[in-house]
């Protein structure tokens, strides 16, 4: 059990760090600029938080608990903290020393209700892996529990003793401190912090539950059944409690580990393209995705299945099911528009796409962010990792720091699981390219988008036909809309003689025809190529039929010029 003070003592160590540099920040961000000073606090403000960010990664490492769960969770709140911050805190990880293994065996066997002896025939005091909420030891299961799983090596995670406290002293001074932050305007007019925690308290809620770590296992695998590209290990309930988890051990080759996948005949870069593949079904098609996949929690497993020649001859293994993250349909069909709209680099279409996955406000001005967007894919779409790593660095920071200004000015807060997902891809893309240096994310991208605009082919028709609704029916007013001008001048109330009004009238009605053409021979075009995949008569008999507003769209502005 840990000791009371020392648990008083944490809460004071987490609540005077946030109050002496929320101070600080009241100081440089809200006092100076009042008195006419704001220059001098923005001469030294990326200093300062690099600084601020320093002190807190050494107060995490040093405290562990939640505090480096905190760490990495602000790490990816792109949208409410500054770069200088978020770029020192990605690295960091459970940097902690492990548990002595007796205050280990202690809390295993009152949570198992039997001596660790019984519990299994062998266990490594050894840790596998040690982190800030518990530790991996590797042992071998009793002959009885054996015959009845059908496994004999396993992996016991183990929480550390006194956890559960850890966890709630930290969320209480976090909740504190994020009733502070509700109080700034400054920070309150950005961010609803108390809402932000709560968020957070969730999470590492179920993180320490290791009952609920066995249940997303075995939904993941059951996402998978049947698909030789990935395995999940088997879960030993007899030996499972919530602070108790025993698994299958699958310990294999670590999916990084370049030099061991090729010694085992593997090629890392087709690893590359399974991996990411993987990743995207779950985003886009399961909505149940791995959100921590770093190469520990993934290894590449040597199989049979070359044997019979329909597999690769491996799979890949997924552990640690703590962080887990879900796609509800809205958001999918959301996330489905941005992949599609950054595979064929359509800015505007990635903000609509941003708009509908509902990260942004309806009254959000996005001119801005559609120009950085177009801007964005201009430049480096299309772009693999090698290729970027060739562009000079300094115009990455000044890309880096416009667009970051655009995102932070605008009325927007990531809803977590909208930024699990950016943490997943992130590491998709990071390991991919350390499987393959060369390995381009948009080659993986562009087939999954085109297979979705397939599977969407019907939705994406209906939104060309949408177009062309709209614009038929701005055509349809516009008649009714020059008869009542004519009416106006005819009855005195406008009062305009201008012999070159009718002439400019009727150039007007002749090319608003020409773009209903137009986006009428779009929409039938395009909707016959993508329904073509599936259906060659019907795609066809489209394509065909789109010339016909072709026709007129080309030729009627030629035979207007000649007539009279």
């Amino acid at each position: 059990m840990t000791d009371a003070g020392e648990m008083r003592a944490r809460y004071r160590r987490i609540t005077r760090f946030a109050a002496r540099y929320l101070a600080q920040a009241w100081w440089y961000e809200l006092f100076l600029p009042r008195i006419g000073l704001g220059s001098l606090s923005a001469r030294g403000r990326a200093a300062r938080l690099t600084r601020i960010a320093r002190r807190f990664h050494a107060l995490a490492v040093d405290l562990g608990g939640l505090m480096i769960k905190v760490g990495q969770f602000l790490s990816s709140r792109l949208d409410v903290l500054p770069p200088e911050i978020t770029k020192e805190l990605e690295g960091l990880q459970d940097e902690v020393p492990a548990v002595p293994f007796d205050a280990i065996r202690t809390l295993a066997e009152a949570e198992l209700g039997v001596p660790l002896e019984r519990a299994y025939a062998w266990i490594d005091p050894a840790p596998l892996a040690a982190a800030s909420l518990g530790q991996a030891h590797r042992a071998v299961l009793s002959d009885a529990d054996a015959e009845q799983s059908g496994l004999r090596e396993v992996v016991v995670k183990i929480q550390r003793p006194g956890i559960d406290q850890i966890v709630d002293v930290d969320l209480r001074a976090l909740r504190k401190v994020g009733g502070w932050l509700s109080r700034i305007r400054l920070v309150s007019d950005r961010v609803d912090a108390p809402a932000l925690v709560e968020e957070f308290a969730a999470t590492s809620l179920e993180e320490i539950d290791y009952l609920n770590e066995a249940a997303n296992a075995e939904h993941f695998a059951s996402d998978f059944a049947g698909d030789r590209r990935v395995g999940v290990p088997d879960v030993v309930w007899e030996r499972t409690t919530r602070r108790v988890l025993t698994l299958q051990d699958v310990t294999a080759i670590k999916l990084n580990d370049v030099d061991g996948l090729r010694a085992s005949g593997i090629d890392p870069s087709n690893v590359a393209i399974a991996f990411a593949s993987v990743m995207f079904d779950q985003l886009f098609r399961d909505g149940f995705f791995h959100a921590d996949p770093h190469p520990g929690n993934i290894f590449v497993t040597p199989d049979a299945s070359a044997d019979d020649g329909t597999g690769p001859g491996w799979h890949l293994t997924f552990i640690d099911f703590g962080m887990m993250g879900e796609v509800p349909p809205g958001l999918r069909r959301g996330l489905r528009r941005v992949l599609i709209a950054a595979a064929s680099r359509d800015g505007k279409g990635m903000v609509d796409g941003i708009r509908e996955v509902g990260v942004l406000l309806p009254s959000a001005d996005t001119t801005e962010l559609e120009r950085a967007m177009t801007t964005l894919f201009a430049r480096f779409g299309g772009m693999g990792f090698a290729e970027l790593q060739e562009v000079d660095p300094r115009e990455f920071r000044a890309f880096a720091i416009e667009f970051g200004d655009v995102v932070r000015s605008l009325p927007f807060q990531f809803p977590e699981n909208f930024l699990l997902i950016i943490r997943a891809m992130s590491l998709v893309s990071g390991n991919c390219s350390s499987l393959n240096p060369a390995f381009n994310i948009w080659d993986a991208v562009e087939p999954y988008a085109g297979e979705l605009i397939r599977q969407e082919g019907g939705n994406v028709v209906q939104a060309f036909a949408g177009q062309a609704v709209t614009a038929v029916r701005t055509a349809a007013r516009l008649p009714q809309r020059l008869d009542d001008l004519t009416t106006r001048i005819e009855d005195g109330r406008l009062s305009v003689q201008n012999p070159r009004l009718e002439r400019r009238i009727g150039s007007l009605e002749r090319t608003m025809r020409r773009v209903i053409s137009a986006v009428l021979f779009a929409a039938l075009f395009v909707g016959g190529l993508t329904v073509r995949a599936d259906d060659a008569v019907f795609g066809t008999v489209l394509i065909v039929v789109s010339g016909i507003p072709l026709l007129h769209a080309l030729l009627a502005g030629w035979i207007g010029r000649r007539l009279p």
